[in-house]
């Protein structure tokens, strides 16, 4: 099964996308995020490609592009804020940037490359508070991050999201949880910590779209 929401708006009364035309989609995050080590468009292409089969409208907005040019016959849109290398803090100095283009979905996933640090958890909570504050008529998608090797790091970082994501929910913000770890296996890594182009950022791509289909037209 792909992500779940916990918490999170109904899509039946909450419709950040536009009624006609491509839904701004803002890939968010570190090195993951941008497509690393083939930096080929890592999890977007799966993503689009399902769009496209079900004829739904998206389109990806950010600085930090890549990925070929056309996808499922279509002109693949190539943008997103993945920073190789960047940690929580560093992502939030970013966010000015990274949401100019007022996306009306934002897909995140942060935290891979601090994730033993302390304040990790405490600074991801700040990344979500600025994003709703800047770009609160949008859907913030907020992943759980994918294994790290055999780092013991990555679970508790993550047991801690669900809770923080319903917290921001029942305070009426337009959060959902996506499940990006469960069933990842280690195999689909190219390095321990960067998904492979073949199984494992579809994987991500697929999760990613059975979060937001119920936002897209």
């Amino acid at each position: 099964m792909g992500g779940s929401s916990v918490g999170g708006s109904s899509s039946g009364s909450f419709d950040p996308c536009p009624a006609t035309g491509d839904c701004k989609v803002l890939p968010l995050g570190d090195s993951i995020t941008f497509g690393t080590p083939t930096n080929n468009g890592g999890y977007r292409v799966e993503l689009f490609t399902k769009a496209v089969g079900d004829n739904l409208h998206i389109t990806f907005v950010g600085s930090q592009p890549n990925g070929p040019s056309m996808v499922a016959g279509k002109p693949f849109p190539r943008g997103s804020e993945g920073y190789p290398g960047i940690k929580t803090a560093a992502l939030n100095a970013k966010l000015s940037t990274a949401l100019k283009d007022k996306p009306q979905i934002v897909l995140l996933h942060i935290g891979t490359n601090n994730v033993s640090e302390a304040s990790a958890f405490s600074e991801l909570e700040k990344i979500i508070d600025a994003i709703v504050a800047a770009v609160p008529d949008s859907l913030l998608a907020v992943a759980s991050i994918i294994p790290l090797g055999t780092s013991t790091a990555v679970p508790t970082y993550n047991k801690g999201i669900p809770d923080l994501v319903k917290k921001k929910a029942d305070a009426g913000k337009h959060v959902i949880f996506v499940d990006q770890y469960k069933d990842f296996p280690t195999a689909e890594l190219t390095d321990g910590v960067h998904p492979n182009d073949t199984q494992g950022y579809p994987r991500m791509g697929d999760k990613w779209y059975v979060a937001i289909k119920p936002y897209l037209h």
